[in-house]
């Protein structure tokens, strides 16, 4: 069976002599293992295409359940990440963390429109590294089921909410008055910072970046959505630390 896929490449590893191994994130037929025969070798149309981060246009080849490109035309190389080792690192965070929550196989439109824009406004120096990465990392996981509870305290019900807490284990914000006690249990948001979650969590696909936010606020957004995607996916990222060592 062949069948004509737009994939972003989030992980390559060398095969043999001539091939790779490509994890894709395509938006019809989810996330694929592929064989590009021939990536290696010396003028092969493959070689740019299967490069980690690139987006491109792969035909497949499907046989019991393993798939196989021998032609692909690349779309996109964004190549400001590839200027910036900061920047590549961040993009190696998200490739990461899609190849963590999105199943095999099955439709992640979503996903991958929200990575190629991410990875879009990074490369371009659209917004600041944190200001992408908080947004890619709170709207992913609501597009994978783990939306956060922002627009009334989880407790009493309050939308208005001065001294406003995130609690990154329940998804829940808080009062002041109503947050869990125990130390370090919750992040503390200011009017911004608050403003800008509701946001990322509820604005349509295309303006899920477009909120300005000054840079203490940022942040506290930030600390917030990096402590909410360790505690829902129960897991370090080395690609995080990795960016966290050369910014």
């Amino acid at each position: 069976m062949f069948v004509t896929v737009k994939g972003l490449v989030l992980r390559q590893v060398r095969y043999k002599e001539a091939d790779r191994i490509l994890t894709l994130l395509t938006d019809t037929e989810g996330k694929l293992t592929v064989k590009a025969r021939g990536a290696l070798r010396k003028g092969s149309k493959m070689a740019a295409a299967s490069q980690d981060l690139c987006y491109a246009e792969f035909t497949l080849f499907g046989n019991r359940g393993k798939w196989t490109a021998d032609e692909a035309s690349t779309l996109e190389q964004f190549l400001g990440l590839r200027e910036d080792i900061a920047q590549l690192a961040l993009g190696a965070y998200f490739a990461e963390m899609l190849d963590t929550v999105c199943p095999e196989e099955q439709p992640a439109g979503g996903a991958l429109q929200l990575a190629l824009n991410a990875l879009y406004a990074l490369s371009r120096g659209i917004y600041t590294p944190e200001h992408v990465k908080a947004v890619f990392e709170l709207r992913l996981l609501c597009l994978e089921g783990f939306q956060p509870e922002v627009e009334a305290c989880g407790v009493c019900g309050r939308t208005e909410m001065d001294g406003a807490m995130f609690s990154p284990a329940s998804g829940m914000t808080h009062c002041a008055g109503c947050a869990p006690g125990s130390a370090g249990a919750s992040v503390a948001l200011d009017g911004p910072a608050l403003a800008a979650l509701r946001h990322i969590v509820a604005a349509p696909a295309k303006k899920e970046f477009s909120f300005a936010i000054p840079e203490d606020s940022l942040e506290r957004l930030g600390r917030a959505a990096e402590l909410f995607a360790r505690y829902q996916l129960d897991r370090n990222f080395y690609s995080l630390d990795y960016w966290k060592s050369v910014k």
